[in-house]
């Protein structure tokens, strides 16, 4: 049963990678091998109350991401509509791609560690569609914004849903990880901003025109401002919310959305249908990428079959025996997460290794926030805030191999490498 689990996972990531190539959209593929290994996982294991609680359980997990995504998407569409970006844009006085790149680069950096990577990467990503017009040249700054909100979400306990996890768990402390892992973070993020900007150097920002049906919305500069800050305050506010009430984040993020929804129902109550057109919630969920976000629920799933069969757990396990070094052993499960998704990875890891072994705040537990929350920048669907951004700007998988990858490898060793010539030099 293992053995065809894992040829149909590497069937079904081939099917994805090649999606333009074979003409199959990459959301049917990832459907069709989340029911094909959960077919599998009931028919073969022989007890059908563990493979229901363990769908159940898996359909939570993805539940709350997609519940997740889906707000911020709305929330992000719903700011766009009234213009809110402009807010930002209006602002953003460099027509150079080069200095442009540098500075979406750093305030994505630092807002991933406030709000988390996937969220920023939705808002980072809608930013760029109202500052540049050539889909070529935003392809480079999406990649970017990917590599940069997973550096920024490596360094902060509610950066990233790896180490949220280690937070959490009792592995990390909030000043620990804040001090260990920002500066390989932010060499991370230094490496491939530099090589960019040069292959960059000399190109223009080309912003683009002003759609008609914007300009018609006729939002006041009250409204369009309100709306901004409260967007984005909403959901700056989704990690206080989880802090206070210890509640899942998504919670937060629908309480959010709610809120807008009521404040945007009173704002625009004395308008007219047809001048509310475009600017309501209904409107803006209309609008949402539905296909992203259905992609996102099949690759959960299927990576949870890996989980829930202990593929994953034993792959670790073999690690340990054939490796040896711990250093080593992180930084490939790092690299691994550019292929699958990093929860079940990081989670396999915490299972492997014992606080008692390990204490909280140690060189592994550090390492493997860096690790698992950088190395899936690497490729395209290695991290969730990659997933987004192939949805968002319709990123080929090998354009981000070939344009990308190589640049996140090369942040991703040399970060590694930061963290553990500090953690020598400090506390070695």
């Amino acid at each position: 049963m293992l053995t065809l689990l894992v040829v149909i996972f590497v069937i079904a990531y081939a099917a994805i990678a090649l999606e333009h190539s074979i003409g199959v959209n990459k959301t049917a593929s990832a459907l069709i091998a989340a029911g094909l290994l959960w077919t599998v996982y009931a028919t073969m294991s022989g007890n059908h109350d563990l493979v229901g609680q363990n769908l159940t359980e898996s359909l939570a997990a993805t539940a709350q991401v997609v519940f997740f995504l889906m707000g911020a998407m709305t929330i992000v569409e719903v700011v766009d509509a009234h213009n809110g970006f402009e807010v930002i844009t209006s602002r953003i006085r460099t027509d150079s791609q080069p200095t442009l790149m540098w500075f979406i680069g750093f305030v994505t950096f630092f807002l991933s560690a406030v709000l988390d990577n996937l969220t920023t990467t939705i808002v980072m990503i809608s930013l760029t569609k109202k500052l540049i017009d050539n889909h070529e040249d935003r392809l480079f700054f999406a990649g970017m914004i990917v590599v940069a909100a997973n550096a920024g979400g490596a360094w902060s306990p509610i950066g990233d849903v790896t180490t949220t996890m280690l937070w959490i768990g009792g592995q990390i402390t909030t000043l620990a990880i804040m001090e260990g892992v920002f500066l390989a973070a932010l060499v991370n993020l230094l490496v491939p901003l530099l090589v960019t900007g040069y292959l960059l150097r000399g190109k223009v920002v080309v912003p683009p025109p002003l759609l008609e049906s914007r300009a018609n919305h006729g939002t006041t500069e009250f409204e369009k401002n309100l709306m901004f800050c409260l967007g984005i305050g909403s959901l700056v506010a989704v990690p206080v919310f989880k802090t206070v009430t210890h509640l899942p984040p998504f919670m937060g993020m629908l309480f959010g959305l709610g809120i807008l929804w009521l404040v945007g129902e009173i704002v625009h109550r004395g308008k007219t249908e047809e001048e509310k057109e475009g600017l309501t919630l209904v409107h803006a969920l209309m609008r949402i990428d539905m296909s992203s976000v259905i992609f996102f629920i099949g690759i959960l799933l299927a990576v949870a079959t890996l989980e829930h069969t202990h593929i994953l757990s034993a792959l670790a396990g073999w690690f340990g025996e054939t490796i040896g070094r711990l250093d080593v052993i992180v930084i490939v499960i790092g690299l691994i997460s550019a292929i699958v998704d990093n929860v079940p990875l990081v989670a396999a890891s915490m299972g492997m290794y014992s606080l008692e072994q390990h204490p909280q705040d140690s060189f592994l537990w550090e390492f493997m926030a860096y690790c698992a929350g950088t190395g899936g920048s690497i490729l395209i669907i290695g991290s969730a805030a990659g997933v987004a951004a192939m949805g968002l700007e319709r990123i080929h998988f090998f354009w981000y191999a070939r344009r990308i990858g190589g640049l996140a490898l090369i942040g991703y060793a040399a970060g590694a490498l930061t963290y553990i010539v500090q953690y020598r030099l400090t506390r070695g």
